[in-house]
């Protein structure tokens, strides 16, 4: 019987954005010296709702869908960055996630520095970093640009950083949101096929991606997103024809 790696139970996700709200002391005083005083008003914003989902241990799961249905909130949700505004998400074993350029490195600090800066963000101690540093820094394909502070990195250099640590440090499970949009693309075909080794060593891994190659190629699950919630989620070449049909109707 497979086991859960991550489980979603009626979980919604919603965003609350002021409006006509004062933005600085100066603005209410100019307010209130011409008698007016503007309250605001909030606007919840619904992104996810009703969300029922098990993700096993073992899985390669491609989300789809089209921009801004969900798809980062879902995964931020399970990093445990945002929390659900109903419902319940659990998890199981340790997480990598890789959603955002920048996220966790210290602009000051070099490549090597941010190495073991990261992966303490993570849960990962530093001798568990010395055992796969030497790996980390060969895929990285770095060089001496690690030793530089990685403000002075491109966009390409920051994936290879960010990649190399997390499918280096002994995670059960890897979030992978988009990353592979940057880079060159010899770099992307070789995270790629690392990943698929990860997956085959049993990890749990999830990517969002808008390439449907991607999803029939790696994944053995696909779901969609679409109107607040999951409209597909099974084979991956019909999730990816979904995805496609999707764009047929726009």
């Amino acid at each position: 019987m497979s086991q859960a790696a991550i489980e979603f139970a009626n979980v919604a996700k919603s965003f609350q954005t002021w409006h006509e709200r004062p933005h600085s002391l100066k603005e209410v005083l100019g307010d209130l010296m011409m008698l007016r005083l503007k309250a605001g008003c909030v606007e919840r914003t619904s992104v996810l709702r009703n969300i029922n989902l098990c993700i096993n241990k073992g899985d390669f799961v491609g989300i789809m869908g089209r921009n801004g249905v969900g798809k980062s909130t879902l995964l931020k949700m399970i990093a445990g960055v945002y929390r659900p505004t109903e419902g319940t998400i659990h998890t199981h074993g340790k997480i990598a996630p890789l959603l955002e350029l920048g996220a966790g490195f210290a602009p000051e600090l070099s490549g090597l520095e941010n190495i073991y800066l990261n992966a303490s963000i993570l849960g990962f101690g530093h001798n568990e970093v010395n055992r796969k540093i030497n790996e980390i820094l060969e895929f990285s394909e770095l060089k001496e640009a690690i030793n530089r502070p990685v403000r002075n990195y491109s966009s390409g250099m920051l994936v290879r950083l960010g990649f190399s640590i997390a499918v280096h440090l002994n995670a059960d499970l890897l979030l992978f949101d988009e990353i592979l949009a940057v880079g060159d693309v010899g770099f992307q075909n070789k995270c790629l096929q690392k990943i698929d080794e990860l997956h085959k060593l049993g990890k749990t891994i999830i990517l969002v991606t808008h390439i449907p190659e991607q999803v029939e190629a790696f994944c053995s699950r696909c779901i969609v997103l679409d109107q607040e919630g999951v409209i597909y989620d099974g084979l991956p070449n019909i999730g990816a024809e979904n995805y496609r049909h999707l764009f047929h109707q726009r």
